[in-house]
């Protein structure tokens, strides 16, 4: 392919270049800080986001009717956090029967609880929990931009971050973007999987099956538009989603959805907390919002549908709600563990923050076992 071409530090397409500045070697998901030394995700951000987590796995332990064998699948784990917490968090015969699978590129981290398996790849005919907490952002990918006519380009970069257009867009790369991210002269319909997630914008559960959209006219069009082609990020998730035999799958990410494409993309870069330039020499992470629709498409199956984060985690007992006063008067060191408590969930439900993460659930041979997320 000629997005893979170049000589070493030479222009190439952002998918080979973000591959290689994220799991190449030297990259940056190798480094012995992992991800949590540069950015904080809803793992860090409390443990009870792990707690709810346990608690959406007990949900799908009831509805596979208890099975002898439990998996949860933690993909993208990171250092291993969100395995540990989970399986920390889950009742005693619950944690009895689990086995927890860490699925990361780099290293086992030392010290992590010796039940975890740590993988590079999830383990086929699961039956559980497979959960993608921002996995799928940086599953790496192409980004197209219009040029002077309007034709959706590849964006070829150099290690140093220097942009420059390339070839026109082809072939599969061509009929996911005319699908889910038209450039030119049209825009995909709101399907059920968008209308769905407006629906979710105040909080609201959502039902029905995700599909796809038709293009319809009407879009601005015109040089400088850009749009990150999510299609690996489509045959990721079904091949993660694949390994279930029977359970529920959950990804957790930056998302967006028909009719609400940001017109110039949404790449970026994060550095030691702070937003940056993505620039694909392994310094920083590299990372754009996903199509968690096109996800669903990809993998359709009945019963999938998408959430806001805050709707989730509140059906799953997590609501930022502050403590009685009375509380404090009665047990005052117990109101300041709930006011703690209640600080910690009120972030990670958030409006403008954790709390707008989209959550693509996708049951396999279950019923929706979130049916309560209103």
């Amino acid at each position: 392919m000629a997005t893979e071409a170049g000589a070493e530090g030479g222009p190439r397409g952002w998918r080979a270049a973000t591959r290689a500045a994220l799991y190449g070697p030297d990259g940056f998901y190798r480094g012995p800080e992992g991800p949590a030394g540069h950015f904080r995700t809803s793992v860090h951000a409390s443990p009870l986001f792990a707690g709810a987590v346990a608690r959406l796995l007990c949900r799908v332990d009831e509805a596979l009717g208890r099975p002898a064998v439990l998996d949860f699948v933690d993909m993208a784990a990171g250092r291993g956090e969100l395995a540990a917490g989970v399986l920390t968090a889950l009742p005693a015969d619950v944690a009895a029967r689990t086995r927890v699978y860490a699925v990361e590129l780099a290293g086992r981290p030392a010290g992590l609880d010796r039940r975890i398996e740590w993988r590079a790849e999830p383990p086929e005919r699961t039956t559980g929990l497979l959960f993608a907490n921002e996995w799928l952002d940086n599953v790496p990918l192409e980004v197209a931009e219009t040029d002077a006519e309007g034709v959706p380009r590849l964006v070829l970069v150099r290690d140093d971050g220097t942009e420059l257009l390339g070839p026109p867009v082809a072939g599969p790369e061509a009929e996911w973007l005319a699908r889910w991210w038209p450039l030119a002269g049209g825009r995909p319909a709101a399907d059920g999987a968008e209308a769905a997630h407006r629906e979710a914008e105040d909080g609201q559960a959502t039902g029905g099956e995700a599909t796809g959209g038709e293009a319809v006219p009407g879009a601005t069009s015109g040089p400088g538009l850009r749009a990150e082609i999510g299609l690996p990020r489509d045959l990721a998730w079904a091949s993660a989603v694949g390994t279930l035999a029977r359970g529920l799958a959950v990804a957790v990410d930056y998302a967006h959805t028909a009719g609400t494409r940001p017109p110039f993309g949404t790449l970026t870069g994060f550095r030691k907390g702070r937003g940056t330039a993505p620039v694909p020499d392994g310094s920083c992470d590299i990372t754009a919002h996903v199509a968690l629709d096109a996800c669903a498409a990809a993998c359709p199956l009945p019963g999938a549908r998408l959430l806001r984060q805050r709707a989730a985690l509140r059906a799953l007992g997590l609501t930022g709600s502050r403590p009685p006063l009375t509380l404090a008067s009665t047990d005052p060191a117990g109101y300041v563990r709930a006011l703690a408590a209640a600080s910690q969930a009120a972030e990670l439900v958030a409006p403008g923050g954790f709390g707008d993460f989209g959550w693509l659930l996708q049951p396999v041979g279950i019923p929706d076992v979130l049916a309560d997320a209103v």
